[in-house]
């Protein structure tokens, strides 16, 4: 809290004593880090992201179902008798089939959520930083695809090409990385304007060492943000996919495709196939918009402070 002191005119607040600890240390992301830990819901979804990687990672190694000799004899058990949350239609353990998905689904939400903003990163750096005409043209491709449902698109590839996890990446990250060069490009016709972009073209800097070493490593804030919801994006379009019947193959452990799967016996009353790998689609992606709105915060609190 800042203490005002009365001896001043005005009453003009003193320069608080925590901030004036940040300003010294000369590293606005001390301020980042304490304003994120103060975001309690961001604490508990950065702990849920952990949570989540240990079961989908570390799981398997640790916990071993009994194995069946009769899948038929043993499909759609309840949870008990060995099988901490029951088994699928398949006779396959639910426990056992989440913690795969969990690590096809957090693959393709990682790798997509990066590739997609990198990709959006050097697009939009180099539209708003070269303008005028150049940017008319990039954005207009961008709004092309916006334009484009991205669902009747998917399914319109999976009825001509047969899907795997490569080509499933390939797809998602040629439809994610719009938003983000939209959101740096906007960032890049700020930066290019200010003082230390005209000090080094000045002293002879080309345009891609400005845009290298200048516009991108300022645009870190938006960086950091915007890959956190390209990750929930990914893991919430695949599960919505695979729900549909499209994607990866149903071979393939997803959370989407233990969903899908289990809608089909849900009117049976067999509940425990269904709730868990929603619960697990829900919480991943409520976990990676709290740590996003987070980091959206504390970066905005460090820019103002700059």
């Amino acid at each position: 809290m800042a203490v005002v002191d009365q001896n001043v005119p005005g009453g003009a607040p003193e320069p608080d004593a925590e901030a004036g600890e940040v300003y010294a240390t000369g590293n606005p992301w001390v301020l980042v880090a304490r304003t994120f830990v103060q975001n309690r819901l961001a604490v508990v979804g950065l702990v849920l992201i952990v949570v989540l990687l240990l079961f989908s990672l570390i799981g398997p190694l640790i916990y071993h179902a009994p194995s069946a000799a009769d899948a038929l004899a043993s499909k759609d058990q309840g949870p008990g008798g060995g099988y901490l949350l029951g088994t699928d239609s398949n006779g396959s353990d639910i426990m056992t089939q989440l913690m795969k998905g969990g690590q096809s689904s957090l693959l393709v939400g990682f790798v997509v959520g990066i590739f997609s903003t990198v990709l959006g990163l050097v697009y939009g750096a180099i539209a708003g930083f070269f303008g005028k005409a150049l940017d008319n043209v990039m954005m207009r491709i961008i709004d092309i695809g916006l334009a484009i449902p991205v669902v009747f698109l998917f399914v319109f590839l999976a009825q001509v090409l047969k899907p795997n996890l490569l080509l499933l990446i390939g797809m998602l990250t040629a439809v994610s990385w719009l938003l983000p060069a939209r959101l740096v490009r906007g960032e890049s016709l700020s930066l290019r304007t200010r003082e230390y972009v005209q000090a080094v073209r000045g002293m002879g800097g080309g345009s891609w060492r400005i845009i290298a070493r200048h516009l991108i490593p300022n645009t870190i804030g938006t960086i950091t943000v915007t890959i956190t919801f390209q990750i929930a994006n990914a893991v919430l379009v695949l599960a919505i996919l695979q729900y549909l019947g499209f994607g990866l193959p149903p071979t393939t452990p997803t959370w989407g495709n233990t969903l899908f799967l289990a809608m089909q016996n849900f009117q049976d009353g067999y509940w425990w196939e269904v709730y868990p790998a929603l619960v697990l689609i829900v919480l991943t992606v409520l976990a990676f918009n709290f740590v996003g709105d987070a980091l959206q915060d504390a970066f905005d609190v460090r820019l103002q402070e700059r």
